[in-house]
């Protein structure tokens, strides 16, 4: 008896012991920049104004505004899978809430939403969330444990195939006591990053999809439950989401002096310069320019010229996006690494962003480019340690200096590159017969260079003229979004340029875009096919990362393989959001580091806006 009392008493120690106290946050790594009694973000002004509205530019069209499953063209803004799973400023969650949000001005904090506080297990295999009694959906239902449970398995188990890739470490959901919401993580798999995830998933109304077919594409919004609503779909041409103006959650310190219109509106057009002179005509509010050239040419409006409209660039302390040619590995041609560092060889980079890019960009020349995580220099000590297990698989190229890209000397004649793009091609078993490339078999080397945007051909041109010198069949071809997307998702396709932002502190989102499952996954962001045991071990060395400089290591020894691989041509970046506005709009002081904040922090000020309108008449 005494045995079993001692028992009984050690294990509701060992229990206690495994969790530490509710917290109202957490913070992935290190510490969180706000206590829990704090009244809101330093960059929200909660004394802003509510009311007005404001127009975006939407591009291309979409068929659905269902934005979990595969199917459909998304609407702007709810393809969740073209961003890392947690990115800080994502359209995708405007109407549905989530356990907790991040904070725009820590790079890997999380505060309580949905959830008040948060019980992270010791050894981080599971994680409990108390629910708030008062968070609702908008039809006024209590947003329960069991929507939570019913949410993990629906994504789970019938959304986008992505959604299986971030939560195949999770083992399960339960309500351990009214109220609160536990998941358990896989014993032996890297969990560092999970607490986040499952924080960070959509919840969704069981009632409601008992009732409607999840996995149809739609335009009859789903029930949701965050500031904003979808109010009126024009499909394929715009979208506008309505302010829940009695939400639950609108005196909640993360939610202070933020969502301040009335209305967010979303205008699509097929051409970029169609919008463009849809905004110096008043029909859009705010635009941001992704074309060096245009926006060193064409914005020269009146209204620009007087100060009605407002041209500016946003610093932006992200990580720069991932824009680079993915090469799909999956074919033959390109299944040789030497062949595809041939490919690199031949895109001048120096040319087109004199030429054509008004020197504004710098080389892309890693996966984390503009972070501490890029891989410099020689592999240290600590860097070899994880990198000698796969040394036989993996180029020499690894244990040497970080990648650089090939240099040229601007004259758009890179002899000295594709001299050495010859020898690759010569050494990768590539035969030069009648100044066309073959394989042995007598196939003809060719190459489809696939994209949506009209824009993209006078980059693309001078890098195909290059490729034929080299004996290269390449074409551009272009397709409507939809083709592109399907195309893409099956992935049907040689070439491609993606632009993908990144995480200051990235973890289990890498396995969408750098992992071996993902190269099989229909959907996913590893349009190159990486396939690499040595990768997959890294990426779980990043995700299990406890410190930052256990992160920095990992990740600075993935960037080495990644990059050595050839598995993509990086091309450039650009440290800033290059932004065009009517002036009518007021805005907090200080910026977030990690987000533009344009549409959950600005606001319509008043004075502005009359006389605006009063210069427009």
């Amino acid at each position: 008896m005494i045995k079993s009392l001692i028992y009984i008493f050690a294990f509701a120690v060992s229990i206690a012991a495994a969790f530490a106290e509710p917290k109202h946050g957490f913070a992935v790594l290190g510490n969180l920049k706000y206590p829990a009694d704090f009244r809101h973000f330093d960059y929200a002004n909660p004394a802003a104004p509510k009311g007005g509205s404001i127009i975006f530019m939407g591009l291309g069209t979409f068929d659905s505004i269902n934005p979990f499953i595969l199917k459909g063209k998304k609407a702007m803004g709810s393809d969740p899978f073209r961003l890392p799973f947690t990115v800080k400023e994502s359209f995708f969650l405007i109407p549905f809430e989530s356990l907790m949000k991040p904070a725009a001005d820590e790079p890997d904090s999380f505060y309580g939403l949905v959830a008040e506080t948060v019980d992270i297990a010791e050894d981080r295999l599971g994680v409990t969330f108390k629910l708030r009694p008062e968070a609702r959906f908008h039809d006024g239902t209590s947003i329960t444990a069991a929507d939570v449970i019913f949410s993990y398995n629906i994504l789970k188990e019938k959304g986008h195939p992505s959604f299986r890739l971030y939560l195949k470490d999770v083992e399960g959901v339960s309500t351990p006591t009214p109220g609160t919401v536990h998941y358990q993580f896989r014993r032996g798999a890297e969990v560092r990053d999970l607490p986040r995830i499952v924080a960070s998933l959509p919840i969704l109304s069981k009632s409601y999809f008992d009732n409607h077919d999840f996995e149809k594409t739609t335009f009859d919004p789903p029930l949701g439950s965050g500031p904003y609503k979808i109010s009126k779909v024009d499909p394929g041409r715009s979208l506008t989401y309505s302010r829940v103006k009695n939400h639950w959650a609108k005196d909640l310190p993360i939610y202070k002096g933020r969502f301040n219109f009335d209305k967010l509106q979303w205008i699509y057009f097929r051409d970029f310069d169609v919008s463009l002179e849809a905004l110096f005509a008043g029909k859009l509010d705010f635009r941001e320019e992704y074309t060096s050239r245009a926006w060193a040419s064409q914005y020269n409006a009146p209204a620009l010229e007087d100060g009605r409209l407002i041209k500016e660039e946003l610093t932006d302390g992200s990580p720069a996006t991932l824009q680079a040619y993915m090469i799909n590995t999956r074919l033959e041609k390109f299944s040789d690494p030497r062949t595809r560092q041939a490919l690199d060889l031949a895109f001048d980079f120096e040319w087109t962003n004199k030429n054509l890019f008004y020197n504004a960009y710098t080389r892309t020349e890693s996966i984390f480019q503009n972070t501490d995580l890029a891989a410099k220099g020689m592999p240290g000590e600590a860097d070899l340690a994880l990198l000698e297990p796969y040394r036989a698989e993996l180029p020499v190229e690894v244990f040497g200096p970080a990648f650089k890209a090939p240099r040229t000397d601007g004259t758009g004649n890179p002899r000295q590159n594709l001299r050495q793009a010859r020898k690759l091609l010569s050494a990768a078993g590539w035969i030069l017969k009648n100044g066309k490339l073959q394989n042995k078999n007598g196939k003809p080397f060719t190459i489809e260079m696939l994209s949506y945007d009209g824009r993209s051909e006078r980059v693309n041109a001078p890098y195909i003229r290059n490729l034929s010198r080299l004996g290269i069949d390449a074409k551009f071809r272009l397709v409507d979004s939809s083709q592109y997307q399907s195309r893409l998702q099956a992935f049907d396709f040689d070439l491609t340029t993606l632009a993908l932002s990144g995480s200051i502190t990235p973890g289990s989102g890498l396995r969408n875009l750098l992992h071996s499952d993902a190269a099989k996954t229909t959907g996913s962001l590893n349009l190159p096919g990486i396939a690499s045991p040595a990768v997959d071990a890294l990426i779980d060395k990043v995700s299990a990362a406890e410190t930052r400089q256990e992160l920095v290591i990992a990740a600075s020894a993935l960037d080495r393989v990644v990059m050595a691989g050839h598995y993509l041509i990086p091309q450039w970046h650009f440290g800033k959001h290059r932004i065009a506005y009517w002036d009518k709009f007021g805005r907090p002081a200080q910026k977030p580091d990690f987000a533009r904040g344009v549409w959950d922090l600005w606001w319509i000020d008043s004075k502005k806006a009359a006389a605006l309108a009063a210069k427009r008449n």
